[in-house]
């Protein structure tokens, strides 16, 4: 079997859970037969069974002009050197909507079968628009054709097919759920102190940690809300980097400062750290913060308690199928989403709630030791990739045994 992968992401331009999930998932799927990568960037590189090729170096767009529709018409460019750069494919696999075009175009071409994985849906991110402004329109239509036109849907979570099926009104038996995974051999507790003092981390004293990108639905403004609240013998730590917007970025420096004001120990690492970094991170914090107000799956709660760092999450999309409440950390309720400005309908009572539950592992270390370790116990019973990828190997199989018997 060859199997064409399209992604945003793909090593070493990584940024977001999406990404990781494709990083890891090509090796293992590596291991069952030939993959071949295209992405945007400027990779080049052949291993064995994997190779990858970035579409950037093909795409040039430096002679534009400023132009309201630019961004989006630059991602549809790059969709079209993927599907020019795929002679041959018997599964085609899209990864976000940024290559769903891709897939639609090389499905019709190759006559190959279209598989999403479904790691997050553009109508249900309306402060996408932020960042695209109408592009958000063309990137909800694109995204609607895919789904329509997929002979195979990966959902991450329960939560994320209930959300597809009802979106767009996909067949439900078309739509099949392999979570996402970790290597929890790499994520794994790892200290380093001196990468600590390195950032202006206090190894003696206690820290929260957020890591993500500068976007709505990771809700960082609802954290840094919430550590207003949080006990005074601790650090925030803020590993949050590649804002959508340089307005988003602004508006959370502002309160990033603001916060800093009022209380000491506030640490803001405004970079995507490399995940060997991250991992020290992790198993040096007493609680890992979650408090996205969108998050299909939520790997990064993975990552965290792989590292046996107990997490502390809003219970939203995947999140509650990863935290077990009251044993590898907590959740903590949203009850609804203003559409308009994307906060919860009450975020001081969402604030106040969540600084609860963190507080309550800061105030004992040892409810936080027994947390982190029934977490990793979770991690490895329940989401490793090698067996990820052979699901979905298999996943695969039975498309293309559907799609081949429906042909004409």
């Amino acid at each position: 079997m060859k199997i064409a992968i399209y992604s945003n992401e793909f090593p070493p331009d990584i940024y977001g859970g999406a990404g990781v999930h494709v990083d890891f998932l090509t090796q293992e799927l590596s291991k069952l037969a030939e993959v071949e990568v295209h992405c945007y960037g400027d990779q080049h590189m052949k291993e064995g069974n994997l190779s990858a090729y970035g579409v950037n170096k093909h795409v040039n767009t430096a002679s534009w002009t400023e132009g309201p529709h630019n961004k989006m018409l630059a991602h549809v460019l790059r969709d079209t050197e993927m599907t020019r750069t795929t002679v041959s494919a018997d599964i085609i696999h899209c990864h976000t909507w940024y290559t769903h075009l891709a897939g639609i175009l090389s499905r019709e071409l190759l006559q190959s079968p279209l598989i999403l994985t479904t790691h997050s849906l553009e109508t249900h991110r309306p402060w996408k628009y932020e960042q695209l402004g109408n592009g958000y329109f063309l990137s909800r239509w694109i995204e609607r054709h895919a789904y329509q036109t997929a002979d195979g849907i990966i959902a991450v979570s329960e939560q994320m097919r209930r959300d597809v099926i009802d979106a767009y009104q996909v067949h439900p038996e078309k739509v099949t759920v392999i979570h996402n995974g970790i290597d929890p051999e790499f994520y794994q507790p790892t200290f380093n102190e001196a990468l600590l003092e390195e950032y202006g981390i206090d190894p003696a004293v206690p820290f929260v940690l957020f890591v993500g990108r500068i976007t709505r639905q990771k809700g960082i403004s609802q954290l840094i809300g919430a550590a207003r609240y949080f006990e005074k013998n601790c650090q925030v730590v803020l590993c949050a980097g590649a804002p959508d917007t340089k307005e988003i970025a602004e508006e959370t420096d502002d309160l990033i400062k603001k916060l800093q004001a009022e209380r000491e120990g506030v640490i803001l690492i405004s970079e995507m750290l490399p995940r060997e970094k991250v991992k020290v991170l992790y198993s040096h914090a007493q609680v890992f913060a979650c408090p996205s107000l969108y998050e299909p799956f939520g790997i990064i709660n993975l990552e965290a308690m792989a590292c046996e760092t107990p997490v502390v999450g809003s219970a939203v999309g995947g999140i509650p199928e990863i935290i077990v409440d009251g044993k590898t950390g907590y959740l903590v309720p949203l009850k609804s989403v203003s559409k308009s400005d994307f906060n919860p309908a009450d975020p001081d009572a969402f604030q106040k709630d969540f600084a609860a539950k963190v507080n309550k592992l800061l105030r004992d270390e040892q409810l936080a030791i027994s947390m982190g370790k029934a977490g990793r116990e979770r991690v490895l019973e329940k989401f490793s990739w090698e067996s990820i990828a052979k699901t979905t190997f298999k996943y695969y199989q039975e498309v293309i045994a559907r799609f081949e018997k429906e042909k004409p």
